[in-house]
């Protein structure tokens, strides 16, 4: 055996040949590939890092002995303080990981999904801040034993102004694979992309390659063939990569949150104020970058309770100047990624700043910057695939801090006169579209005019509610604009637009406000019949979605006086209606079917079928509500063929609501009765309607009628179906409803 000192190489072979093993052999024992251990018999390659040696020791099956000598071979080997600009193997700064745990059991799988001929390419992409990079460290660090001949990090620059080419860091990578630097001179700058390849090829690595530019900048870095895995960072998509796989990465949950400032800060102060630490955390919204700022802002001041951080951050303006710690800024990787937008890119990020809700669609984004719609979708994807804003289907998110960015850059660069105009544009697209999307439940009205041009598919009913829903908190917005500025006339033009389309989103929790807002316009427009009719509408709201039935009160009694006033026979007829429907709430029900005896009096004299059809219904509600179901069912069968009767001279989706609220009735009556299987059939049939109409509200509120009178017929596995299915159907449920039918399920037990 050669002396203590021997090169690495021949003391290899030497061990291989003393092991009577081929090289074929130890490459099978050890999983280290053919060519490498070829490579560093010859001396082609400098001496492995400790966990490849470990891998060839264990393939020769040596002592603690030869052990030792190889590894000492291979530390002699090694040039000391060898580390090529650029690349590293573990850099600081993933010891406090947290979260995360989907991504890194992703990556785990691919690591373990490798196969000899075709590497996997990983693209991890999301905001600045978003953690990318400490993830795919975490994440090298954790597979580095799958990965024996290296594992590696490339610096890629990727948001510097001149980041290095494609030349420059192939020569970086191989070097630090210790490829020989007379086999690099042999190959030459023509070479070197060859020569990459073929390294890769025959060695199993985890390449890391972060912050990549473009795919430009990746796509000569990616091996074609062999066992290696590369995990490339960006903040942009990199879409135009192929054959890869996506790994998206946003903000933490709050739990995670709140755990890695947790680890920041230390367990005994963040249990001091456990609500505090969530306030932080929610503002910096649940960015690893702010989090770690905000962590590290409270390590170095020891003085400071949590809470007093997080009333430092609850200023908006002063939010992104808070988040900074030393030279460690959260505007300021923001900034990175700005400066590379293009023009209409960084101006349409800028102007999403005024957007009063949390998304927009496409046509909103249109008005904000006076681009045509397809111009700006394709800004909307240039900012997307540069990580500045968030997709989620057809909408666009900017996130919390961003959107903060977005408005320093905005006050920054755009005058104060321009960006009014911006958003004066966008809310009276709002409020003109919410008018047409509205009115398709109108009885008066229905699809869109001939030329409308909003931009948006209001096509049918079901895509008026889709757009009016999702665009909700933005017309809202635009509306309180209006009312502030004395626009009272669009004021109410909308709510009433809005009137009928708000029982097909009952629990949205805006309405009060909605018709509130409507009722004081027209007053101070001065017009009784408006004031009468939005009072109307404030009163039902109040009653229907608050559960407020003294205030709903109080306001029908102003309209029934507008009306009178007014001399507006169906306004008084609504009035009367919302009067008894208060009335039933509060179980006084002699006053509650006197007004509703006159609301059916006045509807007909006025001839007006969907008020007669409502006030018929009220009639039913309250002769069941007091204890009467056999005479409810009686005027729910009289009303139901009433509207059999009508039912051409109606809007149909107010017909079909009629008829989902005779056979609920009708289930009600019955079940009072106990007749259950007549009461499930009935139920049954309006779960149908609610559900085919996409009504949540009324669905929630079937559901529990419907479990009950399946409990109650000892269909007990279908009654737990109708529960669980109410509890499942989110906010748009009437809560009350949710919380019963958790109750009902918790006494039902498990099957």
């Amino acid at each position: 055996m050669s002396g203590e000192g021997a090169a690495f190489g021949p003391l290899l072979r030497e061990l291989r040949l003393a092991a009577s093993q081929t090289i074929e052999g130890l490459a099978e024992a050890s999983g280290v590939s053919v060519r490498g251990i070829g490579d560093l018999e010859r001396g082609r390659r400098a001496a492995p890092q400790r966990r490849t040696v470990a891998a060839l020791a264990d393939g020769l099956g040596l002592d603690e002995a030869l052990r030792e000598r190889l590894l000492a071979a291979a530390r002699a080997g090694r040039a000391p303080g060898y580390s090529p600009v650029g690349v590293q193997a573990f850099p600081r700064g993933i010891d406090d990981f947290v979260g995360r745990e989907p991504q890194l059991t992703r990556l785990a799988e691919l690591a373990g999904r490798q196969d000899v001929a075709q590497p996997v390419v990983v693209a991890v992409s999301g905001p600045p801040g978003a953690g990318k990079t400490t993830l795919a460290l975490h994440a090298a660090r954790a597979l580095a034993d799958r990965f024996p001949d290296g594992q590696l990090v490339v610096d890629l620059c990727g948001t510097d102004d001149e980041p290095p080419g494609p030349a420059e860091l192939v020569l970086r990578v191989l070097k630090a694979l210790q490829v020989a630097d007379r086999e690099l001179a042999q190959a030459g700058p023509q070479g070197h992309p060859a020569l990459y390849r073929r390294v890769l090829a025959e060695r199993r690595c985890l390449l890391v390659l972060d912050d990549a530019r473009d795919e430009a900048q990746v796509r000569p870095l990616l091996p074609a063939a062999g066992a290696a895995m590369v995990v490339v960072t960006s903040r942009r998509m990199l879409t135009g990569l192929d054959s890869v796989h996506r790994l998206p990465l946003g903000e933490l949950s709050p739990a995670e949150a709140a755990a890695f400032l947790t680890a920041l800060v230390g367990a005994e102060r963040a249990a001091a104020d456990p609500d505090a630490v969530a306030d932080v955390a929610g503002r910096c919204g649940h960015l690893p970058l702010a989090l770690r700022v905000a962590g590290n802002w409270l390590a170095t001041r020891t003085g400071w309770t949590v809470r007093r951080l997080a009333d430092r951050l609850a200023a908006e303006d002063r939010r992104l100047d808070a988040l900074s710690a030393g030279d460690l800024r959260v505007a300021a990787a923001f900034d990175l990624s700005y400066r590379q937008l293009t023009p209409a890119a960084a101006r349409l990020f800028r102007r999403l700043a005024l957007l009063p809700g949390p998304d927009t669609g496409a046509a909103g984004a249109a008005r904000l910057t006076g681009q045509a719609l397809f111009d700006a979708e394709d800004t909307l994807e240039e900012l997307v695939e540069t990580g500045l804003l968030g997709a989620y289907g057809e909408r666009y998110r900017l996130h919390d801090l961003l959107r903060l960015y977005a408005r320093t850059r905005l006050a920054a660069e755009e005058s104060a006169p321009d960006a009014v105009r911006a958003r004066e544009a966008l809310y009276d697209w709002l409020l003109g579209t919410t008018v047409v999307a509205g009115r398709w439940f109108e009885p008066d009205h229905g699809a869109p005019p001939a030329d409308f041009d909003g931009a948006v598919d209001l096509s049918s009913a079901e895509r008026a509610r889709a757009w009016l829903q999702a665009e909700g908190a933005n017309w809202l917005a635009a509306l309180r604009a209006a009312a502030a500025g004395g626009a009272h006339l669009t004021v109410v033009e909308v709510a009433e637009a809005l009137h009928w389309f708000s029982d097909q989103w009952i629990f949205w929790g805006h309405w009060p406000e909605v018709f509130g807002t409507a009722a004081r316009s027209a007053r101070e427009l001065g017009d009784p019949v408006l004031e009468a009719t939005h009072l109307n509408y404030h009163a039902w709201a109040l009653l229907t979605c608050e559960g407020r039935p003294h205030d709903s009160l109080e306001r029908s009694v102003e309209a029934l006086g507008a009306a009178r006033r007014a001399g507006d026979v169906p306004q008084e007829a609504w009035a009367h209606v919302y009067q008894g429907l208060a009335f039933r709430r509060l179980e006084d029900h002699a006053p509650a079917a006197g007004h509703m005896h006159r609301a059916v009096t006045l509807f007909e004299a006025a001839g007006d079928l969907h008020g007669s059809l409502q006030a018929r219904h009220g009639r039913a509600l309250i002769l069941m509500g007091s204890g009467r179901p056999e005479e409810a069912l009686v005027v729910y069968e009289e009303t139901l063929a009433f509207l059999e009767r009508v039912q051409d001279r109606l809007a149909p989706h107010i017909a079909e609501f009629g008829r989902g609220g005779m056979h609920s009735g009708m289930g009600s009556s019955l079940a009072l009765l106990e007749r259950w299987t007549e009461a499930v059939e009935h139920h049954r049939a309006a779960m149908a309607i609610w559900r085919g109409n996409g009504n949540t509200a009324m669905e929630s509120r079937q559901l529990v009628h419907l479990g009950h009178a399946l409990s109650s017929a000892g269909r007990r596995d279908e009654a737990r179906e109708a529960f669980a299915r109410c509890v499942s159907l989110g906010p748009d449920a009437d809560p009350q409803r949710v919380t019963a039918a958790r109750d009902a399920l918790a006494r039902l037990g498990t099957p």
